[in-house]
């Protein structure tokens, strides 16, 4: 019996320690047959990776894709959050004087 209360303990100690995170993905997307509507080609970011994106819209038929670039984020995505900012934005070139 009280190994198993150890146990349980334990497991409540471990899992309220975890974290989660997800991968962000930007891409530049173009409709393969563009319609008037989809006639130029659009920046997207998504959480889905680059399979999951094409084939939730309309499959490779429909759309290509470029990946432009990914990043990790960390914390939880659901209730309609933004995606944690790319660490890309938040670095500055150096200042060159000639």
């Amino acid at each position: 019996m009280n190994k198993k209360l150890g146990t349980f303990i334990l497991f409540l100690l471990l899992s309220s320690t975890a974290v989660a995170e997800y991968r962000v993905y930007q891409y530049y997307v173009r409709a393969k047959d563009p319609m008037p509507q989809d006639k130029d080609a659009y920046l997207v970011t998504s959480s889905l990776n680059p399979t999951s994106y094409i084939r939730y819209h309309g499959g490779d038929q429909s759309i290509e894709i470029e990946l432009l670039r990914s990043w990790m984020c960390k914390g939880h995505t659901g209730e309609f959050k933004k995606y944690c900012s790319a660490p890309y934005d938040s670095i500055s070139a150096p200042n060159i004087a000639n």
